[in-house]
């Protein structure tokens, strides 16, 4: 493959990458909480950014909370334990709602919705529903490695006489799991992100540390988008 074709391919990816709302949403995210770090809660032109981002971000998630409320009454994958799907469901509902009071919290911004008072109301009860969806993440997500963890260890006894790393079922297991990981890493930084915007522990998190755990998250969230080899030979 020539050095042409890489940059082709390369181009391609990036293309498929920036194309999905979902990606740049994260990116503008990423902007965001990198400016509330260097602003550390003080005026000039870091906060403006985070604030102009932070209200640009809320048109991407336009109609998103349907997503969620999909996800709600869709059937869970046969064999999962209930505590794990009242979670689950318990996630997506508050994650949902989240997303649907967010788009107020726009009108009350941009102006359209008027009452000021009602619009700061909402955006906290949205950011309360934020931060429980985030525990119930945390929860799913060590429930979901603890049981992938089980049957790891099953399957390594059964492949004890064996290289268990060229076994394609432990390494769908493993990969899985390492997603599963990245995913609990992400959520507890979106609790610690979410708990700072609350002001429920002004002194030690503060909007410098809000920011730092709220970009981390955001590279996490852009690194999980990206787009595996094979989904884009077939696209």
């Amino acid at each position: 493959m020539s050095s042409l074709d890489v940059a082709r391919a390369e181009l391609a990816l990036a293309v498929l990458y920036l194309n999905k709302a979902e990606a740049r949403d994260k990116i503008c995210r990423a902007i965001q909480y990198g400016s509330k770090f260097l602003s550390n809660g003080e005026p000039g032109t870091a906060q403006n950014v985070d604030k102009a981002t932070s209200l640009a971000r809320k048109v991407f998630r336009l109609f998103k909370f349907i997503n969620d409320l999909h996800a709600l009454v869709s059937p869970n994958a046969p064999g999962t334990p209930l505590p794990l799907i009242l979670l689950g469901k318990s996630k997506n509902a508050l994650l949902s709602t989240f997303l649907f009071l967010d788009q107020i919290v726009w009108l009350g911004r941009t102006g359209i919705y008027k009452n000021k008072e009602r619009t700061e109301l909402i955006g906290r009860i949205s950011l309360y529903c934020w931060l429980s969806s985030s525990v119930c993440t945390t929860l799913v997500e060590i429930g979901e490695i603890g049981r992938l963890s089980g049957s790891m260890k099953k399957l390594e006894k059964e492949l004890k006489n064996t290289n268990k790393y060229k076994n394609e079922q432990y390494r769908a297991k493993l990969q899985k799991s390492n997603e599963r990981s990245l995913a609990l890493i992400k959520a507890g930084m979106d609790i610690v992100v979410a708990v700072g915007l609350l002001q429920l522990s002004p002194k030690k998190v503060t909007p410098r540390v809000t920011g730092a755990f709220g970009f981390a998250s955001s590279l996490i969230s852009c690194y999980q988008l990206l787009p595996s080899p094979q989904k884009t030979k077939t696209t």
